[in-house]
């Protein structure tokens, strides 16, 4: 039998191993979903990090941005001890991937464009951490510079009944501030006029005029995010853009025919790389299956794999995972058990074994599996 310092020590030792086991877990979520922002984005910030992880909704992070909480690390669904190891993990998991610190300041998007904070604690070393983004070495420089600059101002177009917190009035558009929401009018903005989305020229040229403007976003019930409705912008603004936007109509229309064609002929060139590399990976794979798998990873805008930055450099992986998606797809019953209530990690589990099957035969140039 063991004595009372025996049973401590095989204790402490136990209780050492499950909080390895723990660290170690987290960090293989960190590196899992910080590979992912690299390849969507090639730069990676805390918050994208935290947002992946699930521990931060987007709608809170639009509250804090919006300058309606005081912090961001208040709105998290861990406790601070757990995003201070997260945030020791990326540092380490950046710099083993050779990426560049950037430092970005966050502004609240109000008139005062106030500095944002992150932390509970507010000390200058978590509010820096926050603040770094780590670069890819291969981004554009303009690049690194966009995400310095201020942020848009941003006003709301509601969908429920609301109450202007100083006039007591209520409009078609509001700003949130500290005290409360804000008609255009008591925020200083009455003057400027509402330009729908649909034409990017316009909208550019108009912002690039106008002395004042803001972004007008709308909540999507369904998609549970917000979403741009169009501009604000000074009346002189708008209607130069608009003479500009005539007077060069048709030469932006050729302009577009030839991007379009342009487009097109990268569009088929990617595909053809992505189809020869799904060949060379799966020899068995039926070519026209192989073309098929690359139209669909690769189309343009779908972002799927075949449109990530790692889907672009033919990375093998990026490859199979495109392949299995198909087989799991078309060669195994995985869609009818989603229909028929199953879970998407369930479902995944009861047909891992045919898609790996179909993978191998593929790999060792087998067309296809005996059944």
């Amino acid at each position: 039998m063991l004595d009372c310092a025996a049973s401590w020590s095989v204790a402490n030792r136990s209780g050492t191993l499950g909080l390895s086991m723990t660290r170690h877990s987290l960090q293989l979520r960190v590196i899992r979903v910080a590979d992912a922002v690299l390849a969507r984005q090639q730069f990676v910030s805390a918050v994208d990090v935290l947002i992946d992880l699930g521990w931060l909704a987007p709608s809170h992070v639009d509250m804090w941005r919006q300058g309606r909480v005081e912090s961001l690390e208040s709105l998290a669904q861990v406790n601070p001890t757990k995003i201070t190891t997260a945030m020791a993990e990326l540092q380490r998991w950046a710099q083993d991937r050779g990426l560049k610190p950037s430092e970005t300041d966050y502004f609240a998007r109000t008139l005062d464009r106030r500095q944002l904070r992150f932390s509970v604690a507010g000390d200058a070393a978590s509010e820096r951490a926050y603040r770094t983004h780590w670069v890819s070495p291969d981004l554009p420089e303009r690049a690194v510079e966009r995400q310095s600059r201020p942020p848009e101002l941003v006003v709301i177009s509601p969908i429920n009944d609301w109450t202007c917190a100083t006039c007591h009035e209520t409009g078609d558009f509001l700003v949130m501030e500290d005290a409360g929401p804000l008609c255009l009018g008591c925020a200083d903005m009455g003057h400027l006029d509402f330009l729908p989305a649909g034409d990017a020229a316009l909208t550019r040229r108009a912002k690039k005029t106008s002395r004042l403007s803001a972004v007008v976003v709308r909540w999507s019930r369904s998609r549970k995010r917000y979403e741009r409705q169009g501009i604000l912008a000074e009346t002189e603004a708008i209607e130069r853009a608009e003479q500009e936007c005539l007077s060069d109509a048709d030469a932006r229309a050729r302009r577009r025919e030839r991007d379009q064609i342009r487009r097109a002929d990268e569009d088929r060139g990617s595909q053809q790389e992505f189809a020869d590399a799904i060949r060379s990976a799966f020899p068995g794979c039926p070519p026209t299956r192989a073309d098929a798998i690359a139209r669909h990873a690769a189309a343009r805008g779908s972002g799927r794999v075949g449109r990530s930055a790692a889907g672009r450099a033919l990375d093998p992986n990026a490859v199979q995972l495109a392949v299995a998606a198909s087989v799991r797809h078309i060669d195994t019953d995985y869609d009818e058990l989603l229909m028929s209530g199953v879970g998407r990690e369930a479902a995944r589990g009861r047909v891992r074994g045919q898609v790996e099957d179909v993978l191998s035969a593929w790999r060792d140039g087998i067309a296809m599996l005996d059944t």
